[in-house]
């Protein structure tokens, strides 16, 4: 009997170890995957370096763009060409007329479906 208890003694304080190991495990772990605490950190430790580092990829994205693309047109497919943006323009234009026109019954149907409820307002009796 008394070898069970000691047995069982021994397992409880395993347990508590191993608790214990995998709780200091975990807050390491959090640590080390706290992105924005580290960035903040390192900013403010070396804030000379970020900003420069920024400067240089700002510059970059900035200068990227300078190089001139060359475009052939062929003589042959811009009557193609003309009036397939004539058929875009006027399906545009359409588009535009049709939303227009059809804009107050939108907003009609919205106010009605979702803000009116059927009951007289609190203020009005």
């Amino acid at each position: 009997m008394a070898e069970n208890s000691e047995s069982i003694n021994e397992l409880k304080t395993e347990i508590a170890g191993s608790r214990e190991r995998l709780s200091r495990e975990l807050q390491g772990l959090r640590y080390e995957l706290d992105f924005p605490a580290k960035f903040r950190r390192s900013f403010r430790k070396q804030t000379g370096s970020w900003l420069s580092a920024a400067a240089a990829v700002g510059a970059l994205i900035a200068l990227a763009p300078m190089r001139k693309k060359k475009v052939y047109v062929d003589a042959r497919s811009r009557r193609k060409g003309d009036k397939k943006l004539i058929e875009t323009g006027l399906a545009m234009a359409a588009i535009k007329l049709v939303g227009n026109l059809a804009r107050p019954l939108v907003m009609e149907f919205v106010k009605n479906r979702f803000f009116y409820s059927g009951e007289p307002s609190r203020g009005r009796k």
